[in-house]
C-alpha cells in the first residue's frame, strides 16, 4: 500500500509524532483530498490537549485544509478528481436532526468536526465528507486559502449576517489571526471600520488593512471613542478576553450588537441596564458550512482579502504549533505538504 506522512497526537497533551501511514481509501459519500496546505488554528488546542468531550486518540488535527481531489467514493456526484477544494471546521452533518431538517446545518446535533471527530489535515491525504467541501478559486494559493476556511469564514460569515449595512460603523476588536481578516472583510464590504487594539504598534497595520480609525485601548476608553464616532452598529470581538469584550458594549449605537467570535475561557460580566436602555444585543457566531466557506473564498478572491501567513513544512508541526500558541505569529501559521 502507498504511504504518506502524518502529524499525529497519540495521547492528550502529547507532542505531534510524524508517522508513516497508509493512504486511506474513501468510503461511501467521502472524497480523498491530496492535502497541499493546512492552517494551524488555536482551536487545534482542544484536540492536542484532549479537551473535546469524547475525543478519541490517536487523532490527526487540522481544520483549515486546502488541496486537490484525489479520489471520490461511491455516491459522490458533485466532485471529480483534480478539483481544488477545502475543508473547514464543519466536517459534515446528518441531514435528519431538527436543525438539518430546517436547513441549519452548522448547528447539526451530530455534526462531524474536522480534526476532532474525524482526522484532519495534518497529513498528506485526508478523507472528507462530500457535503463538507468548498471549491477554491484558481487565483488563491493553497496556503492562502487554508486560514480562510476557519478564521476567514468565521469573520466573513458573522459580519454578513450581523445586520450592519454599507456605511455603518463596525468596530473590530483585536488585530490578530481573526481580527486582521475581519478588518479586511469589513472594509471591502463597505463598512466604516474602527479597529480596536492594545498599544500603538498595530495602528499603521490596521489602517493598511482598511480601517479608517484605530483606537488604542491603552491610551483611551474604546467605548467612549466609539461613541464619539456615533456608536458602532456592530463590534466584531475577536480577541479572547471577556473583560475587554464587555468594556466595548457602551460603544454600541442604539440597537447595536456585540458579535463574539473569539472564545475567552472566562465568563463575561455585562451590565444588563446597558443592554436594556439601548436595545443592545450580544451574539455568538460559529464558523459556517461548506457553502459559507465557498462564499468566503470567492469574496476573498474577488476583493483581494488575504491572510497574512507564516509557513512551516509538515515535519515541523511541533514548531509550527508552538509558534501559533506563542501569540507572536503574523498572523496565521500554515503547514505545507
Amino acid at each position: 500500500m502507498a504511504k504518506m506522512k502524518a502529524a499525529v497526537v497519540t495521547k492528550a497533551g502529547g507532542d505531534f509524532e510524524i508517522q508513516e501511514r497508509e493512504i486511506p481509501q474513501p468510503g461511501f459519500g467521502e472524497v480523498r483530498i491530496k492535502v497541499q496546505a493546512c492552517g494551524v488554528c488555536h482551536s487545534d488546542f482542544v484536540t492536542k490537549e484532549g479537551w473535546w468531550p469524547g475525543i478519541v486518540f490517536p487523532r490527526i488535527p487540522g481544520h483549515e485544509v486546502a488541496g486537490v481531489v484525489d479520489e471520490v467514493g461511491a455516491g459522490v456526484t458533485e466532485w471529480k478528481k483534480g478539483d481544488r477544494v477545502g475543508s473547514g471546521w464543519h466536517g459534515g452533518h446528518d441531514f435528519v436532526c431538527e436543525s438539518c431538517r430546517r436547513g441549519d446545518f452548522v448547528t447539526c446535533k451530530n455534526q462531524a468536526i474536522t480534526g476532532i471527530t474525524r482526522d484532519g489535515g495534518y497529513q498528506g491525504y485526508m478523507l472528507a465528507r462530500h457535503e463538507a467541501l468548498a471549491r477554491i478559486p484558481d487565483n488563491l494559493d493553497a496556503a492562502e486559502a487554508g486560514p480562510l476556511l476557519c478564521a476567514g469564514v468565521t469573520t466573513f460569515n458573522s459580519l454578513r449576517h450581523s445586520g450592519a449595512t454599507m456605511g455603518d460603523l463596525v468596530g473590530v476588536q483585536g488585530i490578530g489571526g481573526l481580527g486582521h481578516l475581519g478588518i479586511q472583510f469589513a472594509a471591502k464590504a463597505g463598512y466604516r471600520v474602527a479597529a480596536i487594539g492594545r498599544g500603538p504598534e498595530n495602528g499603521a497595520l490596521a489602517k493598511k488593512l482598511g480601517a479608517s480609525v484605530y483606537i488604542d485601548t491603552k491610551a483611551a476608553d474604546p467605548a467612549e471613542e466609539l461613541t464619539k464616532l456615533g456608536g458602532a452598529k456592530v463590534i466584531l470581538a475577536t480577541a479572547p478576553n471577556a473583560k475587554a469584550m464587555a468594556a466595548l458594549i457602551g460603544g454600541l449605537a442604539a440597537g447595536g450588537k456585540l458579535l463574539a467570535v473569539g472564545a475567552p475561557p472566562e465568563p463575561m460580566e455585562v451590565s444588563v441596564v446597558s443592554l436594556l436602555m439601548a436595545r443592545r444585543d450580544i451574539q455568538g457566531w460559529p464558523s459556517g458550512t461548506a457553502m459559507d466557506s465557498e462564499d468566503t473564498l470567492r469574496f476573498s478572491s474577488q476583493s483581494g482579502v488575504r491572510a497574512m501567513i507564516e509557513k512551516f513544512p509538515l515535519e515541523k508541526a511541533n514548531e509550527a504549533y508552538a509558534r501559533m500558541m506563542s501569540g507572536n505569529a503574523q498572523f496565521r501559521v500554515v503547514l505545507t505538504m
